[in-house]
């Protein structure tokens, strides 16, 4: 699949006398035609609804934007409850998804009317200490061992913070129902970023076993199964890319074969899916401002592992064209680097790619899930702008960029004063 930048040389180099590099640009034709497709897909299951996880792009635009395409949201802290708020999701549009909670946390979720999804046993005490146990809530399961995909191992949910036991599960429906819940909800999340027809509906056989179970041994009225994220992007141009259709015609098949015999044929079907919905709509936008020819081919940029962390972090793959570029031949070898003080500052490494010249723009793809939200000010580097490429080709601000002023903002506290830009 080719992967090509949003913007042209020309329009880019119009839209940089207004906003400088480096800069996330996010596609809104392409988030909302991708909306659609999803609730398409999950049509079939008369409750479906999709919580857009608020962690991979925590914009109030983008926001406004799943809202309007009938998405709620799941949110995981304080911060992401207000965000929330803010662009008018309350209620049972919240599925609030978090762990190691803090008591005002459970406190913001409980005043919002949000679904409250427990990650663990012990926090059934605590939420009823710090707040209140609500008619509605939802608990998280982890299977433990390792979750295998035709053979393949996907993830180990053993090794993961998140989640209820089996034995845990049960028991916590018990308590629960004994103080008063009258409607239950079941989520997992056990794979990240898969690139497979098949994760989803697998999930979705051992979450509605597991429902089928739970209702037999606790009696409790399990109204919504929530498969949670983990659908991924093919970051990779020669990778293909997941068949929505199929994955919701493979979770249909199981809920089919698997809850309508039970009885259970009215639960809704919720999903959580940050990656899919945004990563391949958004680009990093950079220029190219410095070379260096040593042991290897350098080719640095205006932006850094700040304004993307994953390759740093995990050794992510992200594509990079250069407009302008992008017919001619991929007959030079770079690595592509930030400014920060770590050797990990690269966005890639041995990467065949045109002939970089200085001031060419280069763009980096699928950023638009977990790229800008990841930021961070190591080495006082300043985060970016955030762009809107609206459906009649014009831009839109929709986050300024930092500013020094910004950086020390928090040092209002000292006697110390610091000179604006």
């Amino acid at each position: 699949m080719e992967k090509k930048s949003f913007l042209t040389k020309e329009e880019l180099t119009e839209v940089t006398k207004k906003y400088p590099t480096p800069f996330h640009i996010y596609d809104e034709k392409g988030i909302r035609e991708n909306a659609r497709k999803l609730k398409d897909a999950f049509s079939w299951n008369k409750g479906y609804k999709e919580f857009f996880a608020v962690k991979a792009t925590p914009n109030p635009y983008i926001l406004q934007i799943m809202k309007e395409e009938g998405c709620g949201l799941d949110c995981s802290s304080y911060t992401e409850l207000m965000l929330a708020e803010t662009v008018g999701v309350t209620g049972e549009n919240i599925m609030f998804s978090s762990n190691v909670t803090p008591a005002e946390e459970y406190v913001k979720a409980e005043e919002l009317g949000g679904i409250i999804n427990l990650d663990d046993f012990t926090h059934i005490d605590f939420l009823e200490k710090v707040a209140k146990i609500p008619e509605k809530i939802c608990c998280r399961y982890n299977p433990g061992g390792v979750y295998k995909v035709s053979n393949s191992i996907m993830d180990n949910p053993g090794d993961a913070k998140y989640g209820f036991t089996k034995e845990q599960i049960i028991e916590g429906y018990k308590i629960l129902k004994s103080k008063g819940v009258k409607e239950f909800g079941l989520h997992s999340f056990l794979c990240s970023n898969t690139v497979t027809n098949e994760y989803y509906p697998m999930l979705a056989r051992t979450l509605f076993e597991l429902a089928v179970e739970l209702k037999e041994k606790t009696g409790a009225n399990i109204t919504f199964i929530n498969l949670s994220g983990g659908i991924g992007i093919p970051y990779k141009p020669d990778q293909p890319a997941n068949d929505i259709y199929a994955i919701g015609e493979g979770v249909r098949k199981a809920f089919e074969e698997i809850l309508v015999p039970a009885g259970m044929g009215d639960v809704a079907i919720y999903t959580e899916l940050g990656r899919f919905m945004l990563a391949p709509f958004g680009q990093l936008v950079a220029k190219a401002v410095h070379e260096k020819h040593i042991y290897k081919e350098y080719i640095g940029l205006d932006a850094c592992a700040a304004n993307l962390m994953r390759p740093a972090m995990y050794g992510a793959y992200h594509h990079i064209t250069v407009p302008g570029k992008e017919n001619l031949p991929l007959d030079h070898k770079y690595d592509v680097t930030g400014s920060l003080c770590e050797n990990n500052d690269k966005f890639a490494i041995d990467r065949m790619l045109p002939k970089i010249d200085m001031g060419d723009f280069v763009v980096i793809h699928d950023t638009g899930a977990h790229g800008f939200s990841m930021g961070y000010n190591y080495n006082g580097r300043l985060r970016s702008a955030e762009l809107l490429l609206q459906p009649d080709r014009s831009v839109k601000l929709i986050r300024r960029a930092e500013t020094p002023k910004d950086y020390f903002a928090t040092f209002d506290v000292t006697e110390f004063t610091f000179k604006d830009r």
